[in-house]
């Protein structure tokens, strides 16, 4: 969809940065979205996400524009960066000319490599949630060209200016903000959902082991708490799941036929 002005831009990335409940949800497919939100409403070459935890690299999200180069300037920073300094410090680095942050040894291996795809500067926000880091936003700006002589008439201004550094880290962290409450909810989305699953397991395993007990019960004219004891006395020499006894009671399987008249040692 085309957006004529970044207020549009801006609201339909903050949509998107919302929209994570969902179980076909691909984080790396949902970070290349916003990283090009971000291209766009910055005039930047490129950017990138670096999702970490517990102090390790976990994923990265890059642009499509410039995805090699992205993904280079991100894995480089191992030693070192932006985006390991705004993850550490919570804060965001401000926009640091490459060429003299490698004269200053900051960062040296992110910088020289950032010089060989002629990046003129960078800055990085920090991915947070309630206090707990989640890792950076990294953006790119080319290399300033050299200046041109005056032309007769100057060409006309562009329609839609690059904002300042000041509004630029504002726009750009407030897209790592909606990343960091869309990815906290799709994390506490899945753990639910995870749970969810796991105790409709237990209400099912639960009733097919009562199924399996009434069933056990009436073929050998036993009561129910013997045929429980024989199905777990069944389980434990077999060492099979329980769940798994019960499934075989119920599907009439030969491998149990005389799991009743086993001999009824202790349980």
């Amino acid at each position: 969809m085309h957006h004529s002005s970044r207020e549009g831009r801006l609201g339909a990335a903050l949509v998107e940065a919302a929209d994570t409940l969902s179980e076909t949800f691909d984080t790396a497919v949902y970070l290349r979205r916003l990283s090009d939100h971000c291209v766009a409403l910055l005039d930047a070459s490129a950017a990138g996400f670096m999702l970490i935890e517990g102090g390790e690299t976990m994923s990265f999200g890059v642009s499509s524009r410039q995805q090699e180069l992205v993904l280079d300037l991100l894995e480089v920073q191992h030693h070192g960066g932006p985006c390991l300094e705004s993850y550490s410090s919570g804060e965001p680095v401000p926009q640091v000319a490459i060429r003299a942050a490698h004269a200053t040894s900051r960062w040296p291996d992110f910088t020289e490599r950032a010089l060989r795809y002629d990046i003129g500067s960078t800055f990085a926000v920090p991915l947070r949630r309630n206090g707990t880091p989640l890792g950076a936003l990294n953006v790119f700006a080319p290399e300033p060209a050299r200046p041109s002589p005056p032309l007769a008439d100057p060409p006309p201004a562009h329609p839609s200016p690059a904002p300042e550094d000041g509004t630029a880290l504002l726009l750009a962290q407030t897209l790592a903000d909606a990343a960091s409450l869309g990815l906290a909810n799709h994390r506490v989305f899945t753990q639910y959902r995870t749970l969810t699953s796991q105790l409709q397991e237990a209400l099912s395993s639960r009733v097919r082991i009562e199924q399996a007990k009434g069933m056990l019960a009436e073929r050998r004219r036993i009561g129910m708490d013997e045929a429980f004891i024989a199905l777990r006395r069944f389980a434990r020499s077999h060492r099979l799941p329980i769940d798994e006894v019960a499934t075989a009671v119920i599907t009439d399987s030969q491998d149990i036929a005389e799991l009743g008249r086993e001999h009824p040692g202790p349980a």
